[in-house]
């Protein structure tokens, strides 16, 4: 049976929890509608994130991605609830999503929404020479 878009977001055990590393996911078909004129809106997400306990399962990712390509959403709304339910699914350590929208109207948006874990600290960057 082909896939359909779903709202369930599955997770897998991460196998490196004693580690802080991130996982990137790019998703450069993200589609919804405007809320005001019903027309469809189109924009690359990046997911950035270290995971605690659980990881995001990607079939799952892109049928809940899916699951917004009729539903109408203003970019900076759809993004915060995406970034929720991927929070709410994982519980990361730390978790970006960025949400860059095609132009509507002559204006491109760009939103960035953040999740940190309360009790975690970022290590300290590494600079090579």
């Amino acid at each position: 049976m082909p896939s359909v878009p779903r709202r369930e977001l599955d997770t897998f055990p991460n196998p490196a929890p004693d580690r802080d590393y991130t996982i990137r996911i790019r998703i450069p078909e993200f589609t919804c509608l405007c809320p005001k004129t019903g027309q469809p809106d189109f924009a690359e997400l990046t997911l950035e994130y270290i995971p605690d306990a659980r990881c995001v399962e990607l079939k799952a990712l892109k049928q809940y991605i899916w699951s917004y390509r009729d539903e109408g959403a203003f970019h900076e709304a759809v993004t915060n609830l995406i970034l929720g339910d991927l929070v709410r699914a994982t519980s990361p350590r730390f978790m970006r999503l960025t949400g860059n929208f095609n132009v509507r109207g002559g204006i491109y948006t760009t939103v960035v929404v953040e999740h940190r874990a309360p009790d975690w600290v970022a290590p300290s960057p590494v600079h090579l020479p």
